[in-house]
């Protein structure tokens, strides 16, 4: 195996595509906070620590659901423990590493409030979520979304050492939007969950009981993306709020009756894009 590729194996345990969510959302918080914006060693080190940190969860998570992941068809021909490119020893050493230089980095350059997020978020993710949530409750991703709502607040916490409430609706955006993204590829993929025995909710209460739930999500998602007008007013904000919600809901009432995997999957992707403009929007309310 080339260095390059033993490289990139180690690279894809963090779960890259998971981390641009987490740095962009980490990102918006430290835009709208304003105060790194004018120092960027800082604002880079923030997002180090981020990506250290939620790659450490990330790689925690693959350690322990490798035979899962070989037995998944989304997931054996692209992960590298399924694929022997990297040892299970090696993977938990590499989480550890990572994780510590993501915690220490966070306690020597800013303040122990966000090392100590830091860990929580590793420990909840890593060993809470995918040991105990995921196997025994259909509502693990509910649950288990806490952590991946939390880059903003560790971000804001970060360069001001409180929790300031711009970072809190951030949170629950992400925290209410991560259930009907989720769903949507639970969906699509469900004869992969129901292969590996995961009680993922539409192999638990069916596609319609799903569909709905999507549906009341996005509902509180919405209404959560208007409320932040309280914190951060403005026109572009309040029309792409707007327009992307009305959008969104459409799309998931629409999925209630017509229960295929073409409009799965359309959600699924409707939901990455939901999630951007909305926070690509703050961020140029900000700044205009």
């Amino acid at each position: 195996m080339t260095l390059s590729t033993r490289l990139s194996s180690y690279f894809q345990l963090t779960k890259p595509r998971v981390l641009i969510l987490v740095l962009f959302s980490g990102a918006t918080a430290l835009f709208i906070e304003g105060g790194f914006v004018s120092q960027p060693l800082n604002f880079l080190l923030v997002m180090l620590g981020l990506f250290l940190t939620g790659g450490s969860a990330n790689a925690l998570n693959q350690y322990f659901e490798r035979d899962l992941d070989a037995k998944m068809s989304r997931t054996r021909e692209s992960r590298p423990l399924p694929q022997l490119r990297i040892m299970p020893g090696e993977a938990i050493v590499f989480s550890i590493v990572i994780g510590i230089a993501g915690i220490i980095l966070f306690a020597a350059a800013f303040n122990l409030l966000t090392a100590l997020l830091a860990l929580g978020n590793i420990l909840f993710y890593g060993l809470f979520y995918t040991l105990y949530l995921k196997p025994n409750t259909s509502y693990n991703i509910v649950i288990g979304g806490i952590a991946g709502a939390m880059a903003p607040v560790g971000a804001w916490t970060a360069a001001t050492g409180t929790i300031g409430w711009p970072a809190v609706f951030l949170f629950l955006i992400i925290f209410f939007w991560t259930p009907p993204h989720f769903w949507a590829l639970a969906l699509y993929l469900q004869d992969d969950y129901r292969e590996v025995k995961l009680p993922m909710l539409p192999i638990v209460k069916g596609e319609e009981d799903t569909a709905k739930q999507i549906f009341r999500y996005t509902i509180i998602l919405v209404l959560i993306s208007l409320a932040f007008i309280t914190v951060q007013s403005g026109l572009i904000y309040i029309l792409t709020a707007l327009i992307a919600g009305i959008i969104f809901l459409i799309k998931s009432y629409y999925l209630t009756f017509y229960r295929d995997r073409a409009n799965y999957i359309s959600l699924f992707k409707y939901s990455l894009s939901y999630l951007f403009v909305l926070f690509i929007a703050v961020v140029l309310e900000k700044y205009i």
